[in-house]
């Protein structure tokens, strides 16, 4: 076999075999629902439509979430066709390396790291900051050089933050206690959440000022169409359900609507938000850090703003445990194939999860979290996601064309195939190519480091090509 045909290896997949994967089978249809709507709607929904709103959109800034849910919604389509019938830890990792081999599986499983990896990091300094304004109010404060990273405007030489650190950690251990005791703990918040959300949408649609609804559309349908374009990442997200394939019951039926059940939920939240919100402030006053807190100034209801700060703090939460369960998976997976070593797919007899892989990656992100400015954690994450969604998209058309699942009576199919699939891949790409220079930059590093790896070690330790090696040999 050639050497480019040894990198385009498939791996393959058996059917009988989605069932012996390790992984309990805990999570129902709900389950993943509140999975996607915990990792989709976090601290976002308490600030981009305010800034949508004053940048791009003004008052049709309701129509920018519809639009962004849109062409998310054609990248969600196409992950619920793979997760139903390949139903095995790993997303897009695992549905690329069917269908394009392994070079390209391992390129795209290297670079969705990034994006789980770089998601915990910046959400935890994130939450950080909602935590210590909560705990200000309490008149408790930590010393600066304890709640900022080095390099963080006003604070000079070494910074260490402390509670970014300790919240990765803390969800480490709830994930490591059992899948079925975190996705508990996580649909408590995200109705926690959800609850806060209609706590403001009740409060603020009483205040609702007809005439802040003019003009509409202030700067045109370019305004509308940029400001879907920052939609798009409040949105980011729901691919984290689709690493839970492997320990769904009845994956069929319920990855799909766990993918596209979260995305429906989050969006009517966002754009009932962004309705209200524009309605209750002009949207020229929404360019601020806190815009919802800023809009119950307004109207004076001053008592929410406290609740609405919790809710950003509960919904931070929510974001990391699925943000770190999907690393965590992803990590399963790839070492399970041979790619990284054998210690990230060990899994504890008694909880059924991925222990050891869970640890590393929390003490690392918790790192990164800890000492590294919020402003370049978070460059990785948007391209890492858009290039996972262009690979899925396109993967449909080659999936329909796989020998072995064609077999598979799939209970989920892509609607208007194949123009579906290939406008959701289009507009992934056009996505990416309008990301700054930096962040390109920024990937291609990443990239380079992962085909190192990748020729140093995963190269001779992949389990499809000793395989292969043990046929060649026996011939």
């Amino acid at each position: 076999m050639k050497a480019s045909q040894r990198l385009l290896v498939k791996k393959s997949v058996n059917p009988a075999n989605f069932n012996k994967g390790g992984l309990e089978k805990t999570l129902s249809a709900f389950s993943l629902t509140m999975m996607g709507v915990g990792a989709i709607v976090g601290s976002g929904i308490f600030i981009t439509p305010g800034i949508i709103a004053a940048k791009y959109g003004g008052p049709a800034a309701m129509l920018s979430f519809v639009i962004a849910a849109v062409v998310c919604s054609l990248a969600a389509l196409c992950y619920a066709e793979f997760s139903s019938t390949i139903p095995l830890a790993g997303s897009a990792y695992t549905y690329v390396y069917t269908v394009f081999g392994e070079f390209l599986a391992w390129i795209l499983g290297w670079s969705l790291i990034s994006e789980y990896l770089f998601a915990v990091s910046s959400v935890a300094v994130s939450w950080s900051s909602y935590f210590q304004n909560l705990m200000s109010g309490f008149g408790l404060k930590l010393p600066t050089f304890l709640t900022a990273a080095a390099g963080t405007a006003g604070v000079s030489g070494a910074g260490f933050n402390l509670i970014a650190f300790v919240v990765v950690l803390a969800v480490s251990l709830l994930l490591v206690g059992g899948l079925q005791e975190s996705t508990r703990v996580n649909s408590i918040m995200v109705i926690v959440k959800i609850l806060v959300i209609v706590l403001f949408i009740g409060v603020a649609i009483f205040f609702v000022k007809p005439a802040n609804y003019h003009p509409f559309m202030p700067h045109g349908v370019s305004g509308l169409v940029k400001g879907a374009s920052l939609a798009f990442y409040a949105y980011i997200g729901f691919d984290a359900v689709s690493t839970a394939s492997e320990e769904v019951k009845n994956p069929k039926r319920n990855m799909p609507i766990g993918i596209v059940g979260s995305l429906v939920v989050a969006s009517i939240l966002y754009v009932a938000m962004a309705a209200v919100l524009v309605g209750v402030v002009h949207y020229s006053k929404l360019n601020v850090g806190d815009p919802v807190a800023y809009a119950l100034a307004v109207i004076h209801q001053n008592w929410a703003a406290g609740i609405v700060s919790l809710g950003a703090v509960v919904g931070m939460t929510t974001v990391l445990i699925v943000m770190l369960y999907g690393g965590t998976r992803l990590l399963f997976a790839i070492s399970r194939d041979g790619l990284l070593p054998k210690v990230f797919r060990t899994v504890s007899p008694h909880t059924k999860v991925p222990v050891k892989s869970t640890w590393i990656f929390g003490i690392i992100a918790s790192v990164f979290a800890a000492v590294i400015p919020l402003d370049k954690i978070a460059e990785l994450v948007n391209i890492g996601t858009l290039f996972a969604f262009a690979m899925v998209s396109i993967g449909v058309v080659f999936l329909r064309r796989h020998e072995t699942l064609q077999q598979i009576n799939s209970s989920f199919k892509v609607p208007f195939y194949p123009v579906l699939p290939v406008v959701s891949f289009l507009a992934c790409v056009y996505l990416m190519l309008n990301l700054q220079a930096f962040t390109w930059h920024m990937f291609g590093i990443w990239l380079v480091i992962g085909i190192v790896i990748y020729f140093a070690y995963s190269y001779r330790h992949s389990r499809i090509r000793a395989g292969l090696r043990a046929k060649e040999s026996k011939s």
